[in-house]
């Protein structure tokens, strides 16, 4: 593990994402799941934009997963989480999420991460990064991420029930949840009064 890099991409790994497309492909097959289709220059694009993480072992791919942002940036999606089978049982999906959900959260501190998974691993991992189950009311009703769900063969769940719920957990970490505990505006208040008397006191 400890030759497997995990980085943020930039450019220079446009070269991989061929071997990431094939990779996310191979693996909905095998689970028998669907997947919203991504092109190459959507991937190239986003590793640009530093919206994307690659491990790297050397020189070969180990695994990615990027973000991408909707309802105005109100919400964050980190989404295509792949581990190349060569690397797989080695702890490296969890390492890849937390860089991948700490780059979200630099980057939009006060938007809302969800994520909607059938896995157990996945579900694990968000639990321990603080998000909780929810219902779909509760994820963004951006109408571009919902088309992403058109690729899936459960799609039609999604539709039959007016788009309540499906097959996947809808996961939601809120960062207001997450902030200390917040005073009432009047001890705030109260205290800035004090500190101003502090300061000229002490002049």
């Amino acid at each position: 593990m400890d030759d497997i890099k995990v980085m943020v991409a930039d450019a220079s790994h446009e070269k991989y994402v061929d071997t990431i497309l094939k990779t996310i492909e191979d693996a909905a097959k095998v689970r028998g799941t669907g997947i919203a289709k991504r092109t190459h220059e959507y991937v190239a694009t986003k590793m640009k934009e530093a919206k994307a993480v690659i491990a790297l072992s050397g020189d070969r791919f180990a695994g990615f997963s990027y973000i991408e942002t909707w309802g105005n940036k109100q919400y964050v999606t980190t989404s295509g989480l792949i581990v190349h089978p060569d690397f797989r049982g080695l702890g490296l999906a969890k390492r890849i999420k937390d860089v991948t959900f700490t780059l979200a959260r630099t980057r939009w501190p006060h938007a809302k991460i969800f994520s909607l998974t059938s896995g157990a691993a996945v579900m694990a991992m968000n639990t321990q990064l603080g998000y909780k189950p929810v219902t779909f009311a509760d994820l963004t009703d951006d109408e571009a991420f919902w088309r992403g769900c058109e690729g899936c063969i459960n799609v039609d769940v999604l539709k039959r029930t007016g788009r309540k719920y499906c097959i996947c957990t809808g996961m939601l970490y809120d960062p207001e949840e997450h902030l200390p505990v917040k005073l009432p505006q009047e001890v705030i208040d109260r205290i800035n009064k004090i500190d101003k008397k502090n300061i000229k006191s002490e002049k």
